[in-house]
């Protein structure tokens, strides 16, 4: 896959989808506190997450009902695949959050980030560029100093299981729309995968003894991410086509840092440690698409990796 912008003159500059994947990360840092103060409101984490997603499945089926004439079963298929690891990935962290720390779930969460280039490597049989894994490495130490070093410390529970677990299918979305972006209609696609997170978050909160929270702050705040989550999915469908699941990766590292930003202007302090952990993070957005020429070498546009 060629990247977009790879022919440009300064290799730090972002192109126009990576650019677009830095808005998100500024999205979801926000969202992360909306997502804890819900919890203590109301709980009820797969209700919230079905709710969630009903309003960005159905704003989006709303925007596109008239592209959906032309939904094929590729497009079934391939939403549902990524609808079922999007309510994995919600549910799962939502559930964590309950009984652990934000921190804690920061550091587990943070699996995800190594764990993108070693699946790109066995799906999708495309090995990530020498930069790309540096990248990587360093958004990986990033991300662990902004956790900061007690959140990995304590016993290991249900909470963080359900948090691993939810990393885990974090990194096969992340593939999976790699793997599906360029060979499916974006509209459609993300229409399906969002009624799939929707549906199945819905159908478990009774097994699990869930029941709607009386909370007007819940409704509001479940309905306002919903909204939220339809712009981001939308623009990660299209900004995969051309930016690898990798580099998308360690963009997306940065969540924690804006994470910190959001609580910092909520009256949270950040530790020394965090703003090192998020220099680093943003060092590895430009380390990874860095490809160093050797002297004399004619340039030439690099592959994505």
């Amino acid at each position: 896959m060629l990247h977009a912008a790879a022919a440009r003159r300064n290799p730090f500059a972002l192109s126009r989808p990576e650019a677009a994947l830095v808005a998100i990360t500024m999205v979801w840092g926000a969202t992360f506190l909306v997502v804890q103060i819900a919890m203590r409101e109301g709980g009820a984490p797969f209700a919230f997450v079905g709710l969630r997603f009903a309003a960005a499945g159905l704003a989006t089926l709303l925007l596109f009902w008239r592209a959906m004439r032309g939904l094929t079963l590729r497009e079934v298929a391939a939403g549902g695949a990524i609808g079922l690891c999007i309510f994995l990935g919600f549910s799962l962290q939502t559930v964590g959050l309950q009984t652990i720390s934000s921190s804690r779930s920061a550091f587990i969460t943070a699996v995800y980030v190594p764990l993108v280039p070693l699946l790109q490597v066995l799906v999708l049989r495309r090995p990530p560029h020498p930069m790309a894994w540096a990248g990587v490495a360093l958004a990986t130490v990033g991300l662990v100093l902004v956790a900061g070093p007690q959140a990995g410390g304590g016993e290991f529970g249900v909470g963080e299981a359900a948090t691993l677990l939810g990393a885990v299918a974090i990194a096969a979305e992340i593939i999976l729309i790699g793997r599906f972006a360029g060979t499916v209609d974006v509209r459609r696609i993300t229409v399906v995968q969002l009624l799939t997170a929707s549906g199945l978050a819905f159908l478990l909160s009774p097994a699990a003894g869930e029941t709607l929270p009386a909370s007007g702050w819940w409704l509001a705040a479940a309905v306002a991410l919903g909204l939220a989550s339809a712009v981001i999915q939308l623009t990660i469908n299209w900004a995969q086509r051309t930016v690898s699941p990798t580099r998308a990766t360690v963009i997306y590292a940065g969540e924690p840092v804006w994470g910190g930003v959001v609580g910092r202007l909520a009256g949270d302090r950040l530790p020394a440690l965090a703003l090192i952990g998020g220099a680093l993070i943003v060092a590895a957005v430009l380390v990874s698409e860095w490809r160093p020429r050797r002297a004399g070498a004619p340039g030439r546009a690099q592959v994505s990796a």
